[in-house]
């Protein structure tokens, strides 16, 4: 009986490990994309386990476990605090300079408005980035928005509505719809307070969850990297990928954008399930381009969501402008 039981355990940790090199686009394999530090740390349980164990084909079985959780370890791996960092976090050259950049989805049926309209006035964000917002929402933050320039809303409730402010001047911006169904994006072109103009891009794509597969996710991510890549601006996006940092289509986006990613050396930062501390993964993600400098990037306190909101200051660098800090 413990013989089987030990036995099944490997195959699933193999299986769960080999499907994602599939590239399907269906759920219940891309799903699979996501759990990879909790797989990493069943097989290393179930090896650690087994080891003083009397178990048929043990050499095949501890070779199959082993090489499972190393492939999940090399994944997740630059998400830790051991890898080295992508993006040194530097300070602009003047505090006028800086850019603060806040992302959060609301979570539609969240009816905590003050606790999030508390968040938002005490940052005092420059560039403001809200998903899931339906009426009531749009409805509470009304008195909040209001102290931005510009406000712009795509007001739904299906999960997928969007709400973007800010108070810095604005060339343009626009909600588009990368491919063809329901999910806007956010594109925007601002000035920076020390003059150079930006991109900010923001997204929140469907999760791959029963009823959604990833075709859809994936092209929307893969277009947002495209629409950014041959633009001589520098490029800030922010959002609900619904996508963890390490899967391959995030890879490509970065690939494909030229993007750089603060999380690469400083850990995961996970930003969902904030009511579950042992489900919690970095899907509310941040990228930006060689050119934007990076004075901080953070997880906010939850406010009954389930996404912490993540915030972020940059600058523009102008002829290597910004002091290393790190």
């Amino acid at each position: 009986m413990l013989n089987a039981v030990f036995w099944s355990f490997a195959i699933a940790i193999v299986v769960v490990t080999l499907l994602p090199f599939t590239n399907s686009v269906q759920w219940w394999i891309r799903m699979w994309d996501f759990p990879r530090l909790h797989i990493a740390i069943i097989a290393l349980t179930v090896v650690a386990l087994a080891v003083p164990l009397a178990i048929s084909y043990k050499p095949l079985f501890l070779g199959m476990v082993c090489a499972a959780f190393v492939y999940q370890a090399i994944q997740i791996f630059p998400y830790t605090p051991f890898a080295p960092k992508e993006i040194a976090l530097s300070a602009a050259p003047s505090a006028s300079d800086e850019v603060t950049s806040m992302a959060v989805n609301v979570l539609m049926e969240n009816t905590r408005y003050d606790d999030l309209i508390n968040i938002i006035e005490r940052e005092d964000p420059d560039v403001l980035l809200l998903m899931e917002t339906d009426a009531l929402w749009a409805e509470a933050l009304e008195s909040t928005l209001a102290r931005y320039a510009t406000v712009k809303s795509y007001i739904e409730d299906d999960h997928y509505g969007m709400i973007f402010a800010t108070r810095l001047d604005v060339v343009s911006t626009e909600f588009i719809w990368p491919i063809d169904d329901d999910t806007p994006a956010v594109k925007a072109i601002l000035r920076a307070p020390n003059g150079p103009e930006f991109n900010f891009i923001g997204l929140h794509p469907r999760p791959p969850v029963p009823g959604n597969d990833t075709e859809t996710r994936d092209r929307q991510i893969k277009n947002a990297a495209l629409m950014t890549s041959s633009m001589d601006r520098p490029t800030i996006c922010m959002g609900d990928f619904n996508d963890v940092s390490w899967s391959w289509t995030t890879k490509r986006f970065k690939e494909y954008g030229n993007f750089r990613e603060p999380r690469i050396g400083r850990g995961m930062i996970s930003s969902f399930h904030a009511d579950y501390p042992f489900m919690r993964l970095p899907i509310d993600q941040l990228f930006v381009t060689e050119n934007v400098g990076l004075v901080s990037f953070a997880r906010l306190e939850n406010f009954g969501s389930d996404h912490f909101p993540m915030i972020a200051t940059i600058f523009l660098k102008e002829d290597g402008a910004g002091i290393d800090g790190e």
